[in-house]
């Protein structure tokens, strides 16, 4: 349940691609509102980040997530139906602000239950299923969109979210007793804000996540042009892309899940970065050599999710820890940051590349090199906190 949860934000994002040009004829829109449904749609997802995981720590983790997928599939009915393109937009919008919440709730939820080594086996199963989402997604969004029209693509996601609402409503536990919450209380969510949001190592770690999946996140949302008019393919040729990035995700979900007892968190995602890093110069080196083609093109990505997929699971873990009384808005703050990265990219990033393979390639590297960085900053932190009381204390 948590895993689909998780899948349902990227899902939402990405099935429609293969139906830009197709939602553009029929509504008689331009390429720029197109594209403001998918930026519409990332920024209130990433605003609302700030506050799933803040409600779910005062009213509990089961109500949270059970209410915003009933206003997700009301919104996902809403857009099946729009009748221009600012009605589509405004119910991308709705989409947005409710879809987040299985995603940031169902991190607190398993570290609720699971100390450190089985919350990370369990993170790296919802990881697997969080970095399909953005492959998957596509391939079935193309396959309903030349059978069936693009309406089907939103009809499709209303139904999974009322799929998702009787089997939560069903089998969903409460997971934080009445005991453990904090008092809704508008100035102390504020204040609670201020603890987390300043918190440099928990900045650093939000940042190296958004970072880390951005780089791969730039050609899934880049996609239509990547694959339309770099790679000569069609709507139902999608799986080129993303059938390779699925192998690459599930084996490093595989790799975390393993790592987990076997190595501190810190050593796999050292480990992580290797894949990471020669995907990003394999890729920048080839962008650069030759022109795209198949199967060559895809390669390096399907590489680099082994990387961000090993990753994610130990950093979101570790950045969860900085504060366990407040998880719930922990996970919050992670997600927005992550949202805001997920923004820039998809409206300023992608725009500005997408039209020339080798600028991709510099910005899957650009993205990367500052994920890193903010893990290596986030590195020397810890060991700078970790050796002042050894300093401080005093000597015998």
């Amino acid at each position: 349940m948590l895993a689909a949860l998780a899948t349902l934000g990227p899902f939402s994002i990405d099935a429609y691609l293969p139906a830009f040009a197709g939602i553009q004829l029929s509504l008689g829109a331009t390429p720029l509102e197109i594209q403001q449904t998918m930026s519409a749609y990332l920024f209130a997802f990433g605003l609302m980040f700030l506050f799933h995981g803040a409600l779910s720590d005062s009213f509990g983790r089961r109500p949270v997530i059970l209410v915003a997928l009933v206003v997700y599939t009301l919104a996902s009915a809403g857009a099946a139906l729009a009748p221009n393109v600012h009605a589509l937009i405004l119910w991308r919008v709705v989409q947005g602000l409710s879809v987040g919440a299985g995603m940031v709730v169902g991190r607190a939820m398993i570290r609720d239950l699971f100390g450190p080594e089985d919350a990370q086996r369990l993170m790296s199963l919802v990881t697997l299923f969080f970095g399909l989402a953005p492959a998957v997604a596509p391939v079935i969004g193309g396959w309903l969109f030349v059978g069936l029209g693009w309406r089907a693509i939103f009809w499709f996601l209303t139904l999974v979210g009322a799929l998702l609402v009787a089997i939560g409503w069903v089998r969903l536990p409460e997971t934080h007793p009445e005991s453990s919450r904090h008092p809704f209380h508008f100035v102390a969510l504020l204040k609670g804000y201020e603890e987390v949001g300043i918190h440099a190592r928990f900045l650093l770690l939000s940042l190296a996540v958004g970072f880390n999946f951005n780089a791969f996140f730039l050609y899934i949302v880049s996609a239509p042009v990547f694959l339309g008019e770099h790679l000569h393919l069609g709507p139902q040729q999608y799986a080129w892309l993303f059938l390779p990035c699925i192998v690459g995700i599930m084996f490093g979900a595989q790799l975390s899940g393993r790592a987990a007892g076997r190595y501190t968190p810190a050593k796999t995602v050292a480990r992580a970065y290797g894949f990471m890093g020669l995907a990003a110069l394999g890729n920048l080196a080839y962008a650069f050599a030759l022109p795209p083609s198949i199967p060559w093109a895809v390669l390096p990505i399907m590489i680099y999710g082994v990387g961000f997929a090993m990753a994610m699971p130990s950093v979101s873990l570790i950045t969860l820890d900085l504060f366990p009384t407040r998880r719930g808005m922990a996970a919050s703050l992670q997600g927005f940051v992550s949202g805001m990265v997920n923004v820039l990219t998809a409206g300023v990033i992608s725009p500005a590349v997408s039209h020339d393979p080798r600028l991709l390639a510099l910005g899957m590297f650009a993205l990367m090199a500052l994920g890193f960085g903010s893990w290596r900053l986030y590195l020397r932190s810890a060991r700078r906190k970790a050796a002042a009381p050894a300093q401080a204390a005093p000597r015998l």
